[in-house]
């Protein structure tokens, strides 16, 4: 789509390249900004020039750069180290955006969760793997937790002035037995609900809801719970909603259904 209102574009190289004037925003993959009217944007501020590495590997754990596509992160699945088993759950996120390879190679892991739809599939995986963003600005930088930075559909808790940088996933999360169902009212549409859960060395477990909720749900108990416990947390959970694409009584029966798959296959 021409976006007919943007009169400048420029690539950021430094971090003081990343101030914004008035009517810029950042742009990397761009399949999103590229794919419907932008009246209040002038200007795109290219963040891929900054250079950031895609994906570092190191103790503490993988730290995927915001530029870094999701065509590379898919790739990265392969390569992971054998003792990472929940790295086999990245090209399940990946597929349920349903979306073509030449979206894949375009559009990046960041970008996915700054755009923070309630479907997002990489908001999906960083929050069940406990992913912490980098957030930088000039005022300072931060960390949020993924689970946090997204708000609502659509919606960050990014403040004026900040930039993702990169997303962190613990060693820890990335060493779990780690599981993802996902549901769709048509067999080839957007996922309308997406349950994951694992369980980490220490034996606690983590299961999450994205796409059913406008917001990312996260539930955490010390051990595997049992399924009275499960199924009333899921039904409990805030922010089901009705759209085409599936009504929020149906969101939360199914989100129920896939969190018990779940948790009999990790018990």
């Amino acid at each position: 789509m021409d976006i007919t209102t943007v009169r400048s574009f420029r690539v950021a190289r430094t971090r003081e390249d990343l101030a914004l004037a008035p009517g810029e925003v950042v742009i990397a993959g761009g399949t999103w900004l590229m794919s419907e009217p932008q009246p209040g944007t002038t200007g795109f501020v290219d963040v891929t020039g900054m250079g950031w590495p895609d994906l570092e590997v190191d103790a503490g754990g993988l730290r995927i750069g915001a530029t870094c596509t999701i065509a590379r992160l898919v790739a990265f699945a392969r390569e992971a180290p054998a003792d990472w088993t929940a790295a086999a759950m990245i090209p399940d996120a990946a597929n349920a955006l349903l979306a073509s390879f030449k979206i894949w190679n375009t559009a990046t892991v960041g970008g996915n969760v700054c755009r923070a739809f309630a479907a997002g599939a990489m908001v999906s995986l960083c929050v069940a793997l406990d992913g912490v963003a980098e957030i930088w600005s000039a005022a300072g930088d931060r960390d949020l937790s993924v689970a946090e930075l997204v708000t609502g559909n659509g919606t960050t808790a990014l403040a004026p002035g900040e930039v993702l940088r990169g997303i962190r996933l613990p060693v820890r999360a990335l060493r779990s037995r780690a599981l993802l169902r996902k549901v769709a009212l048509a067999e080839h549409g957007r996922s309308g609900a997406l349950v994951t859960g694992r369980v980490d060395a220490d034996g606690t477990s983590v299961f999450t809801i994205t796409a059913a909720t406008w917001r990312p749900t996260v539930l955490r108990y010390a051990a595997v719970p049992d399924a009275a416990a499960l199924a009333a947390a899921v039904a409990d959970a805030d922010g089901y909603y009705t759209d085409p694409l599936g009504a929020a009584d149906w969101r939360r029966g199914v989100s129920a259904v896939l969190a018990e798959e779940i948790r009999r296959e990790l018990a």
